[in-house]
């Protein structure tokens, strides 16, 4: 019992003196203290982004969802049905102690099993209940069938940039009405609604890039969005000051990291790395992504990768499970 007392003491005495507001190197410590490992701290379960083990997905998803929920993730978001049923998903991630908040959901009419933002939002609401999503993201933009631009064989991802730099103010408008409009439908039916985006929605239209046009242009009552801080970085962007210039709009994002390589472009290219070996500054993006109201916090790693998907994931949660921020 003495030796209880004295410990809980001395653990008195140090938080009067960090109360006290000390100006030595006692408060530092103090601050370490009350710090700790920054998901710790909020509260907030660390996520994955399936699609990061893509390679796994079509042949042994059972394989990977139980692989993920042992290293410690406890959320997950979907890149697509996978060839499963909603209440298939459900059962897999309640049977791995798992919950599904989020989802990728393609702008396009979708199908009857599995429909897309421009196809029957109503099954499409009804499905994401089921599997307990809270929020629906548009992965990318659909390309403006009035673009006039054709791809070319062997073009690969030029193609998307050709696309980028070709879309008017005008057609950025024209997305961020329609975003609007589907996050209109999805909230009426309990859904929250975002877009996610890649470096080319950062081309310049005018004064302004795209992205800037569909945050500005876009209802923020109907409309978030989840920050892919790699592509962002990637198209050579300030990942805290874009948080801090569109603080209040943010509720996702992708932990992706990106090697001092890579060369700022608008056209799917990076350097990628695990999370936390790359050159992020996670210690200042994580707080500042939480203060812009960032609540779902998923990693994902694009191709190619230094070691097997599996392995990258569960570095980069071994980083981020006790990263101090």
């Amino acid at each position: 019992m003495e030796h209880i007392m004295t410990n809980l003491s001395r653990r008195g005495f140090v938080q009067a003196l960090c109360a006290a507001g000390a100006a030595t190197p006692l408060a530092a410590a103090c601050q370490t203290m009350a710090s700790g490992p920054f998901f710790q701290q909020k509260a907030a379960p660390i996520g994955i982004q399936l699609y990061t083990l893509s390679d796994m997905l079509a042949t042994n998803l059972e394989g990977a969802v139980s692989a993920v929920a042992k290293i410690g993730y406890k959320t997950v978001e979907i890149p697509s049905y996978m060839g499963k049923t909603p209440a298939q998903l459900r059962e897999l991630f309640d049977r791995n102690g798992m919950k599904c908040t989020g989802a990728h959901i393609g702008m396009n009419a979708g199908t009857d099993a599995t429909p897309g933002l421009r196809g029957n939002i109503d099954k499409l609401a009804a499905d994401m209940h089921v599997l307990g999503v809270t929020h629906v993201y548009a992965p990318s933009m659909a390309i403006p069938t009035d673009i006039g631009l054709t791809q070319q064989p062997n073009e690969g991802y030029a193609y998307i940039a050709r696309v980028s730099e070709a879309m008017s103010e005008d057609r950025w408008k024209r997305l961020a009405a329609e975003l609007s409009d589907i996050g209109r439908k999805l909230k009426a039916k309990g859904i929250g609604f975002g877009y996610h985006n890649h470096n080319f929605e950062f081309a310049k239209a005018g004064n302004r890039t795209g992205y800037d046009i569909m945050v500005t242009e876009s209802d923020p009552e109907f409309v978030s969005f989840e920050l892919d801080v790699g592509w962002a970085a990637a198209a050579g962007n300030d990942i805290v000051a874009l948080f801090n210039k569109y603080k209040g709009r943010y509720s996702a994002m992708h932990m992706k990291d990106i090697k001092a390589t890579t060369t700022p472009n608008i056209n799917l290219k990076m350097d990628p790395s695990d999370v936390g070996a790359g050159k992020l500054d996670w210690k200042t993006i994580l707080p500042t992504a939480y203060a812009a109201g960032v609540r779902n916090f998923y990693l994902e790693q694009e191709p190619p990768f230094a070691t097997s998907r599996l392995e990258a994931a569960e570095n980069g949660y071994k980083y981020l499970s006790t990263l101090e921020a």
